[in-house]
C-alpha cells in the first residue's frame, strides 16, 4: 500500500518525504544518525526521488540541540505538509512536548511510517498511535513508558521495535540501526546494505546481524 502510495505521489508532482521533527534541547544524535543515513540514501539513483525535510516544532527555524549543536530547520511545524516517514527523537525531558497540541496533532495526522528514538516514543504514546503495539523507548525508561501508556505492548531488553509502520528505539547510536531498518522498508535491503557498509557500520559488526530485523512486518497500520 505504502509503495503505492509513494508510486501516486511522484505521479502527481508530489516527492516522497522524510520528516525529521527537531526542538531546541533535542537529543543530536537521534536527528543526526537519520539525517546522515538517509541523506546518503538520498544520493543513490534507487532513493534519488525522495525528500527530507527537518521540521521545527519550536517557534523558529534555529535550533540548538541538547549538546549545543545549532541546526537550521527546513520548515516549521505550523507550515509542514504531509510526510510518508516521520521521525520523532527524543529529549531529556519531553513534558512540553506531549502537551504540544500542534505537534501531537501533526504526528496523529500522518498516514506512513512514524518512528521514534529514545524518549520520542513517549510523544508518539501521547499521540495515542502506539496503544495496541509493541514499542520501546531508552534502556530504562520502559517502566515509565508502560506507567504513562498502558495500552502499549512495552518491550524491554531490544535495541528497537518494528510493528507495522511503527519503529521505535533506544535512541543515541541505535538510532542508526532504526534508521537501516526504516530505509529498507522504504527502499529494500540492497540500499540498506550499501549504505550501511559506506558508514562503515560493517566494522563495528556483521550486517547480518541486523538484517534478520528488516523483514516487511505483517500488519500494515
Amino acid at each position: 500500500m505504502l509503495v503505492n502510495l509513494l508510486f501516486m505521489s511522484i505521479l502527481l508532482g508530489n516527492p516522497p518525504t522524510i520528516g525529521i521533527i527537531v526542538f531546541d534541547d533535542v537529543l543530536t544524535s537521534e536527528v543526526t544518525a537519520p539525517a546522515e543515513v538517509f541523506g546518503m540514501a538520498i544520493h543513490d539513483s534507487r532513493f534519488s526521488q525522495w525528500k527530507m525535510h527537518l521540521i521545527s516544532a519550536s517557534s523558529s527555524l534555529n535550533i540548538r540541540t541538547a549538546e549545543g549543536l545549532q541546526i537550521r530547520a527546513d520548515v516549521l511545524l505550523t507550515d509542514a505538509p504531509s510526510v510518508d516517514a516521520l521521525i520523532v527523537p527524543g529529549a531529556y525531558d519531553t513534558d512540553n512536548l506531549r502537551k504540544h497540541e500542534a505537534l501531537i496533532a501533526y504526528i496523529r495526522a500522518q498516514k506512513g511510517w512514524i518512528a521514534s528514538n529514545c524518549s520520542g516514543a513517549f510523544i508518539l504514546g501521547q499521540a495515542g498511535i502506539l496503544d495496541g503495539k509493541k514499542a520501546t523507548t531508552w534502556p530504562g525508561g520502559e517502566a515509565d513508558l508502560q506507567k504513562a501508556f498502558p495500552e502499549v505492548e512495552v518491550q524491554t531488553g531490544v535495541s528497537f521495535v518494528m510493528d507495522g509502520k511503527r519503529l521505535t528505539s533506544n535512541g543515541g547510536l541505535v538510532s542508526y540501526d532504526a534508521a537501516f531498518v526504516l530505509l529498507a522498508q522504504l527502499a529494500g535491503k540492497d540500499l540498506a546494505r550499501q549504505v550501511y557498509k559506506t558508514l562503515n557500520s560493517d566494522r563495528l559488526r556483521p550486517w547480518d546481524q541486523l538484517e534478520s530485523f528488516m523483514d516487511v512486518p505483517k500488519t500494515t497500520n
